[in-house]
């Protein structure tokens, strides 16, 4: 199969790997990129698993919370640059439009477009007219929603509307208490991410992925193979406590685990505590720069 520039673009923007290693790895995947991003990782030729320094998108999030601390929603709202999204009106739009989700459940974005505000416009009308007056694209992107019966969300703003965190605490207990802890754990997934809130959560197809990825790694590392399986599962639990929120270390106490920080509260206070659900949206995330010409600089450097 023909390895175009544009498929080395697209694989150096998934992995910041270099142009011949992405390459090299295309020509032995037959052009798969997902089999080319594995072949990379076994390799030990990933440069980044973040993608964040080719985030091109700007903008805001921000996080609300209902009166009674039951529902919680977090919104998305894209502009073209920075300068836009730290504009006053910009960002008592974002505001506006987290509202208008949390007061009506719209299913989509679609639906969310088509709510009346207070001035009596939609969502959609006023976000043209913005367009028209600030003289900038901008775009509803995403947003989402969690709610409990018993316990609380808790909302957490970080940068200023770069990160938005909801928190869903599902317990019976002193609900100061629950708040406290809430913020404590909005603020952890703020800063480390997790990708799971518990190792049950993690699927077993990405677990039987990692084995296989970090079997090969070890394997070229000319390690013997008598000790490649036991060698494989240490590297896995090590990889589960950075991305599983209950096992990663307590940023406020790297001594503790957060698992541990909600088993003390929950003493403390006398009732279990369930980490219901976690959303986390970081502004521009999975959003590529875009790169003029990048292709044609590519395809001069190797040759294509």
């Amino acid at each position: 199969m023909e390895i175009t520039a544009s498929m080395v673009k697209e694989l150096r923007d998934k992995t910041n790997a270099g142009m011949m290693d992405c390459k090299k790895a295309l020509n032995e995947t037959n052009g798969d990129i997902e089999k080319a991003i594995v072949y990379l990782r076994e390799k030990g030729l990933l440069k980044a698993a973040k993608k964040s320094g080719r985030i091109a998108a700007e903008g805001l999030t921000t996080a609300l919370v209902s009166d009674d601390e039951k529902k919680g929603v977090v919104i998305e709202v894209n502009s073209e640059t920075d300068f836009v999204a730290k504009n006053d009106e910009f960002r008592s739009f974002v505001e506006e439009t987290a509202k208008a989700v949390l007061d009506n459940d719209p299913k989509d974005i679609e639906a969310l477009k088509a709510i009346v505000l207070k001035d009596g416009k939609t969502v959609q009308e006023v976000l043209t007219e913005k367009i028209a007056t600030i003289g900038e694209n901008m775009s509803l992107r995403r947003f989402a929603s969690v709610k409990v019966d018993k316990g609380l969300v808790v909302n957490y703003i970080h940068g200023g509307g770069k990160i938005s965190v909801l928190v869903a605490l599902e317990s019976e207990g002193d609900k100061e208490a629950l708040k406290v802890l809430g913020k404590d754990l909005a603020m952890q997934v703020a800063a480390m991410n997790p990708k799971y809130i518990s190792i049950e959560d993690v699927d077993e197809e990405f677990l039987a992925q990692e084995r296989e990825i970090l079997t090969a790694q070890a394997l070229n590392e000319g390690k013997p193979q008598n000790v490649v399986a036991k060698m494989v599962e240490g590297r896995l639990n090590k990889e589960l406590k950075e991305i599983c929120l209950l096992e990663q270390a307590f940023v406020k106490d790297a001594d503790m685990t957060v698992k541990k920080v909600i088993s003390d509260t929950a003493k403390k206070i006398g009732s279990d505590i369930k980490v219901a659900d976690v959303i986390r949206f970081e502004t521009g995330e999975g959003i590529e720069k875009k790169s003029e010409n990048f292709a044609d600089e590519v395809a001069k450097q190797m040759g294509l």
